[in-house]
Formats: structure tokens, C-alpha cells, sequence
């Protein structure tokens, strides 16, 4: 009997450890890190005008490098380059439909808004991410010969007696610099954590004289793109391990019957149970500082906890996430989360405000190493 139950000891004590090493092992997730990029594509443009929409599509290409700050926002400098196209109606003179071409280069600085990361949250794998960008540089076109052709042919066929805006008296020769905006959206399609295909439309506003004619309002061009995006460095970076559970270990329980003497049992008074504190960690959306229906538990819990204690009190801490907005804003988003879990304790389950004590630690303290979990008010009752 003695050597089965050492061999038993042995066994339960062999599982125990096997457990133990399960749960210690993890798995860890992967955060974003900032990173530089270059980009290269190449299509087509319209240059908005009067005559046939096929008439005044022209090739086009641009280079860019960029560097993204966060998930959601990055900023790139974009070199756009190649031709432009114009037109004009001139029935009336009996020439029909004049067009013409020239060259341009475009450099601006765009910001770039992920908005699959704003919206859904960073996954490093994400197949697909979309977005917006915006940005402001410079026009610099050259090469508009054809259009002082056209000129010159108006002028001929009119015996020079039309006013200026039919003589394109906007029209201009050798290099002309202009301001130029750009608006635009962009899909990426992610082949790996490094390399990705993608397509980008958009449109570019600049000066009436970019198209050589009077309008009274300012010309547009229109790009739509494809190309390929290749991120430089280290992309993501290991963030909180997330623990595996460990297997249940069932104990086999062998009964055995063994002859004593009856004793007398005496019952003793079980000394009162210490009471543990209380830690509810109540998450929030990005930019929100509502507590969800899925989180109101938690503050049930907490209300639960100091009506069951009534000397108890609780401390309200809130916290912003490091890699979303900037500290000025995060100070007010981390401070609204601790206030709305303060309110609706007073408000909605009468807990006493003298028992509540409301901090805020924006994003200079980040509980979490996951960026996402850093929106949160973490409340400890005791």
C-alpha cells in the first residue's frame, strides 16, 4: 500500500508541473512601430475642360517617400509629373475642336489618414486597409508651345477682332510656377508586412491659367494611380503576450477506508474573512468616453462591492493611448473616462460623491503594453 501511494504522489505531482508549464507559455501580439515608406505609380489623368472627356487624357506618374507616425496617421512627401492636356470649341471659326498638350512637375507634402486603423483598430495582418490624404505644393509646367500654336490660329482665322477671353489670353510660354492643392483617397491591398499594391484617385486645384483659357474659376486635374508600396525598417513590434490557458488537471481521487478510533469533534468559530479590494478595468472606444452596454457590468460590480462594504471607497483612474491623437488631447479624453465612471456612480446607483476619487493620467502613464487597452479607467475599491 505504501509504494502505490508514493507512485500516486509521484504521478499528481508530474501534472502539476505539466500544467504550470502550459500557462507560463505565450504567445505575443504585435504592436504598430513607425516607419518610413516609398511608393511608385503610374496611370492616367483628365485635365477638366470643354471638349471630349477622351480628348484630354494624358499619362501620368508619381514617386513619393513617407514616414507613419501612428496606425492612423502619416505624412509623405509625393512628386507627381508627366502631361497635361487642354481644349477648346472654335465650330465658330470653322476649325472644330483644338487641343493641346504640355508637361508639368507637381511636388507637394500630403497628410495621410489610415482609416481601416481609425476605425476597425491596427491588426498588423490586415489584408486591406483604406484611406484618405490631403496636401499642398507646387505646379511647375513647361512646354506649352502647342497652345500659342492654337492662339496664333484663332487669331488668324478671327482677323484679331474677338475679345481676349475667346484669344486664350491666358496662355503662357516657358516655365510657369502655381500653387496646387490635392484631395484624394487610396486602397491598399497588403501582399506581405512589407510590400503592398494599391491604387490612389485624386484631384488637384491650381490657378485659372494652368489650361491657358479664361474660365473665372480656378482649372482642376484628376489622377487615378497604381502602384506599389514597400515600408522600410521595422514595421510592428512585440506587444503584450497573451497568456495560453493552462489544461484543467483532474485529480483522481482513490478512496480509501481506514480504521480509527472515533474522536470527538469540537467546533470552533471561523475567524471573519478579510476583504479583498476590488479592480475593475472599464474600457473604452477610441475617442469615446460613453461606457458601453458590454462594460456596464463592471460598474455594477463596483456599486455592488461598496453597497456590500459601506465604509469602503473607490479611486477612478482614466487613461488615454499613447499611439492615437496627441498628449493636449489625450489629457481630456483620460480625464471624461474617469468623470463618466464617477457619474454614474452618483447618478445612476447613489454611491456617495465623498466616497469617489477621480484621477486622470492622459497618456503619460500606460498600464497596458497594448496600445488599444490604454483607453480605460481602471477603478480599485478597498
Amino acid at each position: 500500500m505504501r509504494i502505490k501511494n508514493i507512485i500516486m504522489s509521484v504521478a499528481l505531482l508530474a501534472g502539476c508541473l505539466t500544467a504550470s508549464a502550459q500557462q507560463a507559455a505565450t504567445a505575443p501580439s504585435e504592436a504598430f512601430n513607425p516607419h518610413w515608406y516609398v511608393q511608385a505609380q503610374g496611370g492616367a489623368q483628365y485635365t477638366l475642360g470643354e471638349v471630349c472627356f477622351g480628348d484630354l487624357i494624358s499619362g501620368t506618374a508619381q514617386i513619393a517617400g513617407g514616414y507613419n507616425f501612428t496606425p492612423v496617421w502619416g505624412v509623405r512627401l509625393a512628386v507627381n509629373a508627366w502631361q497635361s492636356k487642354g481644349g477648346t470649341h472654335l465650330d465658330y471659326l470653322g476649325l472644330g475642336d483644338k487641343t493641346w498638350k504640355y508637361n508639368y512637375v507637381a511636388p507637394t507634402v500630403d497628410v495621410v489618414c489610415d482609416l481601416s486603423n481609425w476605425i476597425l483598430g491596427y491588426k498588423a495582418k490586415r489584408v486591406c486597409n483604406f484611406g484618405v490624404l490631403a496636401g499642398i505644393g507646387a505646379n511647375i509646367g513647361f512646354g506649352n508651345g502647342e497652345a500659342c500654336d492654337v492662339r496664333n490660329q484663332i487669331i488668324a482665322a478671327s482677323n484679331n477682332v474677338l475679345d481676349e477671353a475667346h484669344l486664350m489670353s491666358l496662355y503662357w510660354c516657358g516655365t510657369k510656377a502655381r500653387v496646387v492643392g490635392k484631395f484624394g483617397a487610396f486602397v491598399d491591398f497588403n501582399l506581405s508586412r512589407r510590400v503592398s499594391l494599391g491604387v490612389e484617385v485624386n484631384c488637384n486645384p491650381t490657378t485659372d491659367s494652368y489650361n491657358s483659357k479664361k474660365a473665372g474659376n480656378g482649372d482642376w486635374y484628376f489622377n487615378a494611380l497604381a502602384g506599389v508600396k514597400v515600408r522600410l525598417g521595422k514595421v510592428t513590434r512585440e506587444g503584450q503576450p497573451v497568456a495560453t490557458p493552462a489544461p484543467v488537471v483532474v485529480e483522481k481521487v482513490v478512496e480509501k477506508i481506514v480504521e480509527k478510533p472515533v474522536e470527538k469533534i469540537v467546533y470552533k468559530e471561523a475567524p471573519a474573512a478579510k476583504r479583498e479590494p476590488l479592480r475593475r478595468d472599464i474600457f473604452f472606444n477610441i475617442r469615446g468616453s460613453q461606457v458601453s452596454k458590454t462594460e456596464m457590468p463592471k460598474v455594477e460590480d463596483v456599486v455592488a462591492y461598496l453597497n456590500k462594504y459601506p465604509e469602503a471607497k473607490v479611486s477612478v483612474t482614466g487613461y488615454a493611448d499613447k499611439g492615437t491623437g496627441n498628449p493636449k488631447i489625450n489629457v481630456g479624453y483620460a480625464q471624461k473616462r474617469a468623470q463618466m465612471v464617477a457619474d454614474l456612480l452618483v447618478d445612476k446607483y447613489g454611491i456617495s460623491r465623498s466616497r469617489i476619487t477621480v484621477d486622470s493620467k492622459g497618456d503619460t502613464v500606460q498600464p497596458y503594453e497594448q496600445n488599444d487597452l490604454n483607453r480605460v479607467s481602471i477603478c480599485v475599491a478597498e
